[in-house]
């Protein structure tokens, strides 16, 4: 088993809490399941500002490059909002990511059994929910150029954003979508808005291009609109999502909600390589921020998707998420996921129980 090197980002808000309880599950595999790792620990997002003056310092641009997989809290919060746009802590995470060429964003929503009557839908259209959204990570709107605020002949002000997209970025997601579904149901759904926007038009025509070569898979196309709908008319329809950016932001969020809970999802965002960053879907909270509440599960299944995509330790992986779901069944719960009968538990405690349950 070769030895890995993992750099650990706390970030900001709830962060350090969740990243706190995930370390001890990481710790755990090191010392009881042979997991062969070394732990390194760096700044982005607001911390990083305050402490070295900007979200994606250059010391932490060499720890991301040396490290095997990269494990992160959350970023972000009131506190640095009046900053200059290019200090803003989310500037950090686009910058890691583009730095990285971590292309692939990879958001899985299940449904977890227990958590069946948690959802916002009945539990008949969720329960046996598994979807996988794979989110093109580097272009669209986010990176698109031109971009900015100007100031037009009449003296009113203009924002304006670039949606591009290349033949080459379409072609490497939409392989990662169709490899994924070849491990799931085979079949994958195409989301763009091709009726109104060019970008869509090429996007759509890139896919079908590469479905070509995956005869085994089925593909289907919808429209953006259509496709929120349809997620919470009928989500179970869907096996593999594939869309851009901004698209696969928005449907990504809402079909967290579909589970019961946002603080239960992780997320991998991967470059060709299989190197990736892996973080909570949520955000960082500052609401609740050190008041030991914070739901940590999503952030040690991030911490199984480290395993199982940049380690190749899917049996490590396994025996988190399955040490996850023992806990559940415990009737264990933090606050965003408690229920009548169920026992309300704090950060930490729950972090104990999936240790526990390992």
């Amino acid at each position: 088993m070769p030895h890995h090197q993992i750099l650990v980002l706390p970030g900001d808000g709830i962060g350090p809490e969740i990243i706190a309880e995930a370390v001890k599950v990481l710790e755990c595999l090191r010392q009881e399941h042979g997991l062969d790792a070394t732990l390194d620990y760096g700044l982005l997002g607001g911390r990083a500002v305050d402490e070295l003056g900007s979200p994606y310092p250059e010391a932490t641009r060499r720890q991301a490059h040396a490290a095997d997989a990269i494990l992160l809290g959350a970023v972000g919060g009131p506190k640095w909002e009046s900053l200059d746009r290019p200090l803003r802590p989310e500037r950090g995470l686009l910058a890691i990511r583009a730095d990285l060429q971590l292309f692939a964003n990879l958001r899985p929503a299940i449904l977890h059994p227990q958590l069946a009557a948690a959802s916002s839908l009945k539990p008949e259209l969720v329960a046996g929910l598994d979807i996988l959204i794979v989110r093109e990570l580097n272009g669209d709107l986010y990176f698109g150029q031109p971009r900015g605020i100007r100031t037009l002949e009449n003296g009113e002000r203009e924002g304006f954003n670039t949606m591009a997209y290349r033949e080459s970025e379409i072609d490497r997601i939409a392989r990662v979508a169709f490899e994924a579904a070849r491990k799931r149901q085979r079949r994958v759904c195409s989301v763009d808005k091709a009726n109104v926007l060019e970008a869509s038009e090429l996007w759509r025509e890139v896919v079908e291009r590469v479905a070509k070569d995956y005869p085994d898979v089925a593909l289907a196309h919808l429209y953006v609109d259509n496709a929120a709908m349809q997620l919470v008319r009928a989500p179970k329809q869907f096996d593999v999502l594939v869309t851009g950016n901004l698209f696969g932001d928005i449907l990504s969020d809402c079909a967290a909600m579909l589970t019961g809970s946002i603080g239960m999802l992780p997320s991998a965002s991967l470059d060709a390589y299989g190197k990736g960053l892996y973080e909570p879907i949520h955000g960082s909270a500052p609401d609740i921020a050190g008041k030991g509440i914070a739901n940590p599960l999503a952030t040690i299944l991030s911490a199984a998707m480290l395993l199982r995509y940049s380690l190749n330790q899917p049996a490590l992986a396994e025996r988190v998420e399955t040490a996850v779901g023992r806990v559940l069944n415990q009737g264990l719960r933090t606050v965003d996921i408690t229920a009548t009968g169920m026992t309300a538990v704090g950060t930490q405690a729950m972090g104990d129980a999936v240790i526990a349950a390992l």
